[in-house]
């Protein structure tokens, strides 16, 4: 239990800090340790994102200093809670075609690695990156989809894609995108667990992991919002930078021992 407590509390640290959720780095630790199957570890990591998110969003709302640029924000929410849709029925199929589950967690690694990758060389280069400011609802619809499908089908939220398409097509700073990001994540999450919910697809788990690991959710976004607020946009790049380095080396491992299963 400790184990599932300190996992998911560090990582949605670090995740209300960049605005990645947590998931990103919940998801490929859990799959790295091999304390449940590779299904139950998504929606474990899913419902811990979603509480993060979900404390994170609404407090900030409430405190009237969200961040969220609601023109923007909204129209990707909304294409993010149709995108967690699509990457929930994306997840099923993928799942269907192994009979072996450490080949769908091999394959989840594999696409987490591929992004993480591009992400990082995106990171590194941004400065030298012309950007956009795109308004149009219906392309930030599209947009949110997309991310929606692939947040929800690797299992970690948002993670680090969610940033760099909102610095590339929007223009966000290190710090706005973080809390547009965690926006787009609670609809995306929300979605994809009703969807679970409704199809009776819940797998197998158990309910003290759960209750610890939301608990840790909810802790890590406290504490992460509130250091969030005390750092600058610099230290957060960096922070960002370190743990998409980390994330890239355990999904490089997750995919040999998922191959190797």
């Amino acid at each position: 239990m400790t184990i599932f407590f300190l996992v998911s509390f560090l990582a949605s640290i670090a995740g209300a800090i960049c605005g990645i959720g947590g998931g990103v780095v919940i998801k490929p630790v859990l799959d790295m340790l091999g304390l449940e199957t590779v299904t139950t570890i998504s929606f474990l990591s899913g419902c811990t994102v979603l509480s993060m998110s979900c404390y994170s969003v609404v407090r900030s709302l409430a405190k009237g200093d969200s961040g969220v640029d609601v023109r923007t924000g909204t129209p990707l929410a909304v294409g993010a809670a149709l995108g967690g849709l699509a990457g929930k029925q994306l997840f099923d199929l993928v799942k269907s075609l192994f009979d072996n589950q450490s080949m769908v967690g091999a394959v989840q690694a594999g696409c987490l690695g591929v992004i993480t990758l591009g992400t990082l060389i995106y990171t590194l280069n941004k400065s030298r990156i012309s950007t956009h400011k795109i308004t149009a609802p219906a392309v930030c619809v599209v947009i949110g989809l997309a991310l929606g499908v692939m947040s929800s089908f690797l299992g970690i939220g948002g993670g680090p894609i969610n940033l760099v398409v909102l610095y590339f097509f929007f223009s966000m700073d290190a710090k706005t995108a973080a809390a547009n990001s965690l926006y787009i994540i609670l609809f995306s999450q929300l979605a994809s667990l009703l969807t679970t919910l409704v199809t009776h697809t819940v797998p197998a788990f158990r309910w003290p992991v759960l209750l610890v690991m939301v608990g840790g959710g909810v802790g890590g976004g406290m504490v992460g919002r509130t250091l969030n607020k005390r750092i600058d946009n610099k230290l957060v790049e960096r922070l960002f930078i370190v743990l998409m380095g980390l994330i890239l080396v355990i999904c490089v491992y997750n995919v040999w021992q998922g191959l190797n299963g």
